[in-house]
């Protein structure tokens, strides 16, 4: 047998590969000697420029694994720290810049297209948060007694990575340039970090805001933040509920904030930046004054108050409050909201929100009352969009007491030609039910509605009818004022419909002047359901109310196949024993009128018009 010519490709990756892993091992073994040493750490630069240029996802992971076990050792050895001598200060601007180049490849791998990376990367950002936080707490200060620290320039990174999404540095990565965040990492940071530590949500929830006003022009970002929040479903109600840190320091109770004067307190943050990359706070940026009410004038008699003001504590007193918290989780959703009519299919991220809307978002709000505008202009979407909307409107105003005197005329517009014939048409008798469902509704108002449905019902399908009649049954029943619309004795033989149709307002349509007379056509409905549910009208109002559940899913599918699968009590009838002799179609061609007889002596012959006007062979 020949000898091959090419060389063996797969034996000299392999040996490539243990080549890189035995100096990756090497270089880390280098590195934590010369870190216990206090030697050079010179060895760090080859380290990461073997990350930088490796195609393949084994080499990447295995240096970032090294890179992330290096840099632990530094922080924990407090190369990092704050202090320290001229000398001391320079290895630290250099060992920050190599961090920083770390951190940036990592944030970038989390759109990588290999899957065990972007898990590692969010794990490895994480981890380096607590170390870096911890360290800094650690930090020699001038203050008599360390305070807890969060390293806030890191984690303002991560959320950058997680929201920018920016495109994977990895020179071997075939990852889309969509900007989305990724489904794995979504859920991974939801259900490891966001929903479980108080410290995590806070910061994250704080610094989404300045992502949003800063990248005003961004497509997909109110899509990834939305994709995060709305996840969301625990909350802290009570203050004994904050009680999961992931940086364990912030989780020492804090001092009691102290009831500075009107125009005095400088009370400082206690979450840090690196002095290098430090920027100055925009002094408009105050997110904690923003929910709180107006000071009193100083001749006016204070009064009280059992706490502090959110905007007066310090970022450690802050993560303790669950006023600040609830303050936090508004400011991010009052900048998200805006945002989202602008954004790439806008109207499903609007039916996402909105879904969430009462249970997930108003409970939770400073002042649920502030999205009352958003929602109210989500209700001119129409359809299911504007249903919802309403839904929200009508939370607003049942638990929150929100005046809003046009809800009625609103969803009285969505009573068109099509709301019977549309997807959402069970969702919207739902939804409706409950909004009707106030016995204190005046019965003009009830009126309109009923009678605008029942016009509707005449050009409806079976399945819309069905759902239809039990809808009117139960609020008849509720409102004994509406009999009048079925039992109206003083009706003439000629009747003309007073009926105002195209009034958009509810209360002046005269309804209840009117009966529903389309309602008793439906009794010779070609559907025996419709036509047997419509007998309800003509008798005593003694049965109990419908659940209308029962009815709301109907199709035409559903509709067949109960009628396909009913019993039958009695066999139909499917023949008929014909007499001999009759004739059942007689040809033309032999069916002859003799010239000068009536027509009755007119004689036929036996033919069947069907076999001779086919050939069946």
């Amino acid at each position: 047998m020949a000898p091959r010519s090419l060389p063996q490709t797969k034996k000299r990756k392999i040996e490539h590969d243990s080549g890189s892993t035995k100096r990756i091992k090497s270089l880390e073994t280098g590195l934590i000697e010369a870190v216990h040493k206090s030697e050079s750490l010179n060895a760090l630069a080859d380290l990461l420029e073997i990350l930088q240029t490796a195609k393949d996802a084994q080499t990447v992971s295995k240096s970032i694994y090294a890179l992330y076990r290096t840099f632990v050792v530094v922080i924990t050895n407090g190369k990092l720290g704050l202090g320290g001598d001229d000398v001391a200060k320079l290895v630290k601007a250099w060992l920050l810049g190599q961090l920083n180049t770390y951190v940036d490849f990592l944030c970038g791998v989390l759109k990588d297209d290999e899957k065990t990376l972007r898990i590692s990367a969010l794990q490895i950002l994480f981890s380096l948060q607590r170390h870096l936080s911890t360290s800094y707490s650690a930090s020699p200060s001038s203050l008599s007694k360390p305070q807890p620290q969060f390293h806030l320039s890191h984690f303002r990174k991560i959320v950058s990575a997680l929201l920018l999404c920016p495109r994977s540095p990895r020179p071997g990565s075939e990852s889309p340039d969509d900007q989305l965040l990724d489904l794995d990492v979504a859920s991974l940071f939801y259900e490891t970090w966001f929903s479980v530590h108080d410290d995590i949500r806070w910061f994250f929830l704080r610094e989404s805001v300045t992502l949003l006003n800063a990248h005003q022009t961004h497509s997909t970002l109110p899509l990834n933040l939305l994709s995060i929040l709305e996840r969301l479903t625990t909350f802290p109600t009570e203050p004994s509920e904050l009680n999961a840190w992931w940086v364990s320091e912030m989780g020492t109770p804090p001092p009691k904030p102290r009831r500075s004067k009107m125009n005095g307190g400088d009370a400082s943050d206690s979450d840090v930046e690196d002095p290098e990359t430090k920027v100055n706070e925009d002094p408009e940026d105050d997110w904690r004054k923003y929910f709180e009410d107006e000071p009193a004038p100083p001749e006016a008699p204070k009064a009280k108050v059992p706490g502090v003001r959110l905007h007066q504590m310090t970022v450690h007193q802050s993560l303790h409050s669950l006023a600040s918290h609830r303050a936090v989780f508004t400011r991010t959703w009052l900048a998200l909201l805006p945002r989202l009519p602008k954004a790439k299919d806008a109207d499903k991220l609007v039916v996402r929100v909105l879904n969430i809307m009462h249970r997930g978002i108003l409970p939770h709000l400073t002042r649920p009352v502030l999205v009352m505008d958003w929602i109210g202009a989500c209700v001119d979407y129409g359809g299911s969009v504007g249903l919802l909307a309403l839904n929200g409107l009508f939370i607003l105003m049942k638990d929150y007491n929100l005046d809003y005197p046009s809800f009625y005329t609103r969803l009285y517009a969505f009573l068109d030609r099509d709301v019977l014939h549309l997807k959402h048409r069970a969702r919207f008798f739902r939804m409706t039910e409950l909004f009707l469902s106030s016995t204190h509704l005046p019965a003009t108002l009830l009126a309109s509605f009923i009678k605008r449905l029942s016009r509707l019902s005449l050009s409806a399908p079976p399945a819309a009818i069905i759902m239809l009649i039990p809808f009117t049954y139960n609020i008849l029943k509720k409102h004994p004022a509406l009999m009048v619309m079925i039992h109206n004795s003083n009706v003439g033989d000629e009747y003309t419909d007073p009926f105002l149709s195209g009034e958009p307002n509810p209360t002046n349509t005269r309804a209840l002047e009117s009966s529903l007379w389309e309602l008793v056509s439906h009794r010779s409905h070609y559907h025996a359901t419709v036509s047997a549910l419509c007998k309800v009208f003509a008798e005593p109002f003694t049965k109990p109310n419908y659940p209308l559940e029962d009815f709301l899913d109907h199709t035409y599918a559903t509709l067949f196949d109960t009628e396909a699968n009913r019993k039958i009590k009695r066999e139909p009838a499917l023949a008929l024993d014909l007499p001999k002799g009759f004739i059942s179609f007689p040809t033309s061609a032999v069916s002859v009128e003799q010239e000068g007889d009536s027509l009755n002596s007119a004689f036929s012959q036996n033919g069947d018009v069907v076999s001779e006007l086919w050939s069946f062979a």
